[in-house]
């Protein structure tokens, strides 16, 4: 049985409250924003529900916005029965970047974890072995934050006078 998109709102609405926000579906895939405290209930309700049976976690990022100084930790989901995607979006200050590990639920989130972590900095508390995964160990910066200028500002080769500019 296929899930009504509109049915799925209600329920998660009625269910959860406020702490659910932003609903929106661009390019089709049903995306909405919770709070840390919020993630791990959301996503074993989903996971749980016989009616949604959201089971397959496709994939744990973040995103780093250096001007608001957050992290968005994005989470994937698919229910295989259902033919149907959702994307949930936790936002956390960079400054203390904390959430709780979704490898209660979904053995697949240990490695999505560990890189998200190797990458961003996010530390997902609980997590059974979280430590860097694709960098050398004893790196102490988290390279996919935007917080180095994307060139060296001393490099006189790359001077925009020398093109004419």
């Amino acid at each position: 049985m296929a899930i009504a998109t509109e049915n799925l709102i209600a329920d998660l609405q009625s269910t959860f409250g406020t702490a659910l926000s932003n609903f929106e579906e661009p390019y089709g895939l049903l995306t909405f924003q919770t709070n840390k405290d919020s993630i791990i209930p959301v996503l074993k309700y989903l996971n749980e529900n016989e009616s949604y049976r959201f089971r397959f976690l496709t994939d744990v990022c973040a995103v780093h916005y250096p001007t608001t100084k957050e992290l968005a930790v994005v989470y994937h989901v698919q229910s295989m029965e259902n033919n149907f995607r959702l994307r949930i979006k936790v936002f956390i200050p960079e400054s203390n970047p904390k959430i709780p590990t979704a490898t209660v639920l979904y053995e697949s989130a240990n490695w999505q974890e560990r890189e998200t972590y190797d990458f961003y900095g996010v530390i997902f508390e609980g997590h059974p072995n979280l430590v860097r995964i694709l960098n050398v160990d004893d790196m102490v910066a988290f390279p996919m934050r935007k917080e180095h200028p994307l060139e060296d500002p001393n490099r006189i080769d790359k001077n925009d006078t020398y093109f004419g500019r």
